[in-house]
């Protein structure tokens, strides 16, 4: 499980570095694509094919679901982390999440997730002022 905040930044080259503490769990090769609310994710290549299978399994027929497996699987690349931990951050993803330098890299249980520093604040910002809300809706789910 994927837990904790961490803030590093891009190198020249486009690379982060991953905390250690998510560096075994993800694996070698992973799977980065887009994210909701413009952050990328990062997933286990195990976690990667339970997602596609599922995604697999809905109705194609439907614009709702082609178009969200056309944003989640077109922003997808196989990624792996080098000898110093880090990881070489597609171009497509970064523009896709407004990060140039400064980063911020939760884990969020089976998934890791990139958020450029300044939306991070913005959004933990207007998150804060909800968290009750959204903490109550989340008990109407049964959670």
């Amino acid at each position: 499980m994927f837990l904790g905040e961490y803030q590093h930044s891009l190198d020249a080259k486009g690379r982060i570095t991953i905390p250690a503490r998510f560096r075994e769990e993800l694996g070698e090769k992973f799977v980065a694509t887009k994210g909701l609310d413009n952050c990328i994710f990062l997933y286990p290549m195990e976690e990667w094919k339970t997602i596609e299978k599922k995604l697999r399994s809905l109705p194609f027929t439907r614009a709702d679901v082609r178009s969200f497996a056309r944003f989640f699987f077109s922003g997808a690349a196989e990624m792996e982390i080098d000898r110093q931990g880090r990881t070489l951050v597609p171009v497509n993803l970064r523009e896709y999440a407004d990060i140039d330098k400064d980063s911020i890299i939760i884990g969020v249980g089976s998934r890791i997730e990139i958020w450029s520093a300044a939306n991070w604040g913005k959004y933990n910002q207007e998150a804060e002022s909800s968290y009750e809300e959204i903490a109550e809706s989340m008990v109407d789910l049964g959670i």
